[in-house]
């Protein structure tokens, strides 16, 4: 049997309740979207990168942006997320799916590459993994992945009736624990991985708000020019040197689940 085909497949829309347009905001010279998408196609161990988007006309630049970069795009309905991420991947032939969210345009193509690699490991166990993801309780959030297989992805588009289960797409299967094998969430090496960072877990490094777009922002302007393939702990080392940039969106607060 041979490596399953794995892709990921990103989401995307102008509508953002909290803040409109956000993947197309500019940073050091690019949309957000761009350094996103970019960073992602650079992951080790993926065979394919799609957008999902919306079919709605406030979205044509989301994928006239993506298509630029050479990413294929799947447009569905604004309300199904997850009948979206469905239909991307059988678009794209996946066998595992790795799900990210374009607000986050500094995720780290090697983390994301280990993710893949470690539930590639999984496949051999008896009975293998079923869904594997970054633990957000241990890295900033901005970092965030999870990957599964299409055939689980199939299965909630086709039996999920929750609307946070379609609106968040993998609800649906780590809700499950006694269907599903699921497996400890991604922690950081230590020491080796472990930056020295007050409050690294606090941290948001993902775009919701005004405040968020600010930190982003910052961070790509001065880590890009002499570093283009950055990492996560590039991010803390210059937070380190400019520790008054984590008050900036100190006070923002995730988004939860319904």
């Amino acid at each position: 049997m041979g490596r399953p085909r794995v892709v990921a497949i990103s989401q995307a829309r102008m509508t953002s309740t909290r803040l409109p347009g956000k993947v197309l905001m500019p940073a050091a010279g690019r949309p957000l979207l761009a350094h996103h998408l970019d960073r992602l196609a650079r992951t080790p161990g993926l065979d394919a990168v799609v957008l999902a988007t919306t079919v709605n006309t406030a979205d044509d630049p989301v994928a006239a942006c993506a298509e630029g970069l050479g990413i294929a795009v799947f447009r569905g309905d604004e309300a199904d997320v997850l009948g979206r991420f469905a239909g991307a991947a059988a678009m794209a032939g996946a066998e595992l799916v790795v799900r990210v969210t374009a607000d986050c345009p500094l995720i780290d193509p090697v983390l994301v590459g280990r993710l893949i690699a470690t539930f590639l490991g999984g496949q051999c166990d008896d009975p293998p993994l079923d869904y594997l993801s970054i633990d957000s309780t241990r890295y900033p959030r901005g970092l965030d992945a999870e990957i599964f297989p299409r055939r689980l992805l199939e299965e909630a588009a086709a039996n999920a009736a929750d609307p946070a289960e379609r609106e968040h797409v993998t609800p649906y299967i780590y809700h499950r624990p006694d269907r599903f094998r699921l497996g400890a969430a991604l922690a950081p090496d230590a020491p080796a991985d472990l930056a020295d960072l007050e409050g690294l877990a606090e941290q948001r490094w993902c775009v919701d708000e005004p405040a968020d777009y600010e930190l982003v922002r910052r961070l790509l302007e001065a880590l890009l020019p002499a570093n283009p393939g950055f990492g996560w702990q590039d991010c803390c080392k210059i937070l380190r040197d400019h520790p008054d940039w984590m008050d900036i969106n100190r006070s923002v607060r995730q988004k939860t689940l319904h």
